[in-house]
């Protein structure tokens, strides 16, 4: 384990090359790998993981469009592929890699099966650090760990046939062999993580709800919708709005933020825009920092997992999703997105 300072700060932080893919393939020699759950993390956790020379199986429901997936994927029905009780009696590791609402309800028969010395994986904190909510409570005698890829699971398989990684997160909840370190570290570099970076179960979970609600989601569709609304109403054109709202942020900009800095950016960029954006950055900080701590007190108070639990077990749940996604994509700023997004270059037809 390595430590790396950032920004003053010192954190554990494990590299592939301290912990090469060939220790975590025996680390793992003995383990079989069931992930439970073919929806948003699983394909890309459990694809990666078989690439990379792991014994993995899917447990899945049959008869269901996920089955259906994971064997087009390549898993196989009775050979890789099975029903979720028999994925769970058949792994060493569970990779429970459904739903937060997936989880709570499937719980009761994932406990028949957790035997002493299992794993008990999770890619999200939720479950356990709002167990009094969920009522899931790992016995005692299975390590119960975590690894967070900070990214969807199709950016992780994406960036693993790159031969990129996703830099993710990892925790031990609990340690009843002695061996959880190991086993955590391993698979999280089995997955396709490019660093792993040290963290707890209420950490990765308060983290993780606050960035989804906040500058990885919420806020930044909020903050698109004001702007492009702004100069819309100022007569400015669909596809001009788009352009200076979304378009240069997402493909200019940001690939360059991310492989610089935003430090970088301001350094580099005209000096108009550099004198416009050390002028405002601060006032657009001190309008939302209200916002962003009411987000993480209710987060914290365990407000914002309960509305999650109580919306997802209503039995209309997907209808109203689908009303209120279908908002978000027939709203003028999004469908003159995907005008732009055609007139990309790279969607061009250009003969030669």
């Amino acid at each position: 384990m390595a430590i790396i300072n950032f920004g003053g700060v010192e954190e554990n932080v494990v590299t592939r090359e301290e912990f090469p893919l060939e220790k975590a393939r025996a680390v793992m020699a003995e383990e079989t790998i069931a992930v439970i759950g073919y929806g948003v993390q699983g394909p890309g956790q459990a694809l990666n993981l078989k690439d990379n020379g792991f014994n993995v199986i899917v447990g899945q429901r049959k008869d269901s469009k996920t089955w259906d997936k994971a064997v087009e994927d390549g898993w196989v029905p009775g050979e890789t592929l099975f029903e979720i009780e028999e994925a769970l009696d058949r792994g060493t590791i569970i990779q429970y890699l459904l739903s937060d609402a997936g989880q709570i309800t499937v719980w009761p028969t994932v406990q028949k099966y957790l035997k002493p010395g299992k794993t008990l994986y999770f890619s999200h904190g939720f479950a356990v650090t709002y167990k009094e909510r969920t009522g899931i409570v790992p016995p005692a005698d299975v390590d119960v760990i975590l690894v967070a890829p900070k990214g969807s699971g199709t950016s992780l398989r994406r960036m693993f046939l790159e031969g990129r990684g996703l830099n993710s997160s990892y925790a031990i909840f609990q340690d009843a062999t002695g061996k959880a370190w190991e086993k955590v570290v391993a698979l999280g570099i089995g997955v396709g993580s490019g660093y792993l970076f040290e963290t707890t179960f209420k950490k990765e979970v308060y983290s993780d709800l606050t960035g989804e609600r906040g500058s990885l989601m919420g806020a930044i569709q909020g903050i698109f919708a004001a702007q492009y609304d702004v100069l819309r109403k100022a007569g400015h054109s669909p596809s001009e709005a788009f352009n200076e709202t979304v378009e240069e942020l997402t493909q200019s900009l940001m690939p360059l933020v991310a492989e610089n800095g935003m430090d970088w950016m301001y350094a580099n960029c005209s000096t108009t825009a550099q004198r416009g954006a050390l002028d405002w950055w601060k006032k657009f900080r001190d309008a939302t920092a209200p916002v962003f701590q009411e987000l993480y007190d209710e987060v914290a108070a365990g407000n914002e997992a309960q509305r999650s639990i109580d919306a997802n077990s209503k039995a209309d749940y997907r209808v109203g999703l689908e009303e209120e996604l279908k908002e978000l994509h027939d709203s003028e700023m999004w469908q003159a997105g995907a005008a732009v997004r055609q007139l990309r270059p790279e969607n061009d037809k250009v003969e030669a």
